[in-house]
């Protein structure tokens, strides 16, 4: 029986604090102006230093996701920030940072958005192949397995993760069968080289005029919209009364409330009366997750609020007071990523750093052909690879008023998941038996 030993703070309003306090201190660094802080800022962007600082905090044992005995796949105590950040925080600040949105102004950002996203699954899709093919020529063993251990049904889930979610990663587990034993270290894959590529992608975020250069990339729709959005912002800001951050908060949390129990009828109900949306091994089945609902709902009512009188409330802060909770689920995150267990599993993660490569190296190609803005490039990687949890913050690390389009983009990624994740299970399957693997 796996054991994970207990980290040195376990309680979750302790480590909420310390979260609290490492966010505080970036913060307060990042708005020194001259000297060594105001250099450092201009190289490593904020968001990424509240990602990584949870991460070192996890791998030196002082908080952690989980520990105990593992039993059934499980390990017997966890945190509940995660959760509570994702399926609370993350609606919420897609409801404040969406209720300005310009909606036709978004569609004007034209084809290039859906374009990257579908590029980066396809990236995922043949990447898991041919990574599981180089790893399997020069270490056979990091690959062997029969049956219901073959590492190709495990990657299948990663597939699936990275297209979708986490309902697409569950179904393909349902269909493919690989054995429970094993699984955690493909998750143990999926959350250090998800959670790498997403730094790298913040990293590009604080360089993007550079890398659209390169590119040589149209950022005019993409400027327009920000345009549009600083110009409303400027034509409805005032100093924020208390009265209006109850007032945010209120139809934030309302609105996230009324969400979680729409999306769980509604996956209930889809689920009890459509047998293909309640079998798992359907190309249809994450339209049962309420997750996807919760998100879907989020947005939906964020853009009708940008109908409304509600929308003026962005020039009392809305965006910002959403980009706090932003912040606040990029440290909660960042606390899955124990930099300590890459060396249990080195050739699995060699498979997937060439899996992500691939992927990676796709989406540079595509975006220099067709001159698509490095926006376009992160995003439609994230709304793959991070799914609804974090496309909306490496959205918003470019603007606040983008953050609907990570989460809009990611909502496809849902849809497409399971079917887009089928056929990367397939090709890999094949490649195992051509190499003589299974």
């Amino acid at each position: 029986m796996d054991y994970k030993a207990a980290p040195l703070f376990t309680n979750d309003l302790v480590v909420f604090g310390i979260l609290m306090g490492l966010l505080a201190l970036i913060f307060y660094t990042g708005s020194l102006k001259g000297g060594f802080w105001e250099k450092f800022y201009k190289i490593v962007p904020a968001l990424l230093l509240a990602y990584v600082l949870p991460a070192v905090l996890t791998s030196t044992g002082i908080i952690a996701t989980e520990w105990g005995n593992k039993i059934n796949g499980h390990y017997e105590f966890h945190s509940s920030l995660y959760y509570i950040a994702s399926r609370l925080l993350l609606p919420a600040s897609l409801i404040l940072m969406t209720l300005s949105i310009d909606l036709k102004a978004v569609f004007n950002l034209g084809p290039k958005a859906l374009i990257m996203f579908f590029t980066g699954t396809l990236g995922i899709v043949i990447g898991g192949p041919i990574a599981l093919a180089i790893v399997g020529y020069f270490s056979p063993d990091t690959v062997a397995g029969t049956g219901n251990d073959a590492l190709w049904r495990g990657l299948a889930t990663l597939s699936g993760s990275w297209i979708g979610g986490g309902a697409n990663q569950a179904a393909m587990l349902e269909i493919f069968h690989y054995n429970q034993q094993k699984y955690g270290a493909t998750v143990l894959v999926d959350i250090f080289v998800a959670n790498i590529w997403m730094a790298i992608l913040l990293m590009g975020a604080a360089r993007t005029q550079a890398i659209d250069r390169w590119l040589k990339a149209d950022t005019s729709a993409i400027e327009e919209l920000k345009l549009k959005v600083s110009r409303f912002v400027k034509k409805v800001e005032r100093i924020p009364t208390l009265t209006d951050y109850m007032v945010m908060l209120g139809i934030a949390f309302s609105t996230v409330a009324f969400s979680l129990v729409a999306s769980r009828d509604i996956s209930g109900f889809l689920e009890t009366n459509f047998d293909f949306i309640s079998d798992k091994t359907s190309f249809f089945s994450s339209l049962g997750s309420a997750f996807f609902w919760l998100i879907s709902l989020a947005t939906i009512f964020g853009v009708l609020f940008s109908y409304t009188k509600i929308r003026n409330y962005e020039g009392a802060g809305a965006s910002k007071l959403g980009s706090v909770f932003i912040y606040i689920l990029v440290a909660t995150i960042g606390m899955k990523m124990d930099l300590g267990e890459i060396l249990k599993n080195p050739g699995l993660i060699f498979i997937g750093l060439i899996w992500m490569s691939i992927h990676a190296g796709l989406l540079i190609l595509v975006a220099k052909l067709i001159k698509a803005p490095y926006f376009f490039l992160a995003v439609g990687s994230q709304a793959n690879v991070g799914g609804a949890a974090s496309a909306p913050i490496v959205a918003a690390a470019f603007h606040p008023a983008l953050a609907s389009v990570g989460a809009m983009l990611a909502i496809v990624g849902y849809v497409v998941g399971t079917i887009a994740a089928l056929i990367s299970a397939g090709l890999m399957e094949w490649v195992s038996k051509i190499m003589g693997i299974i």
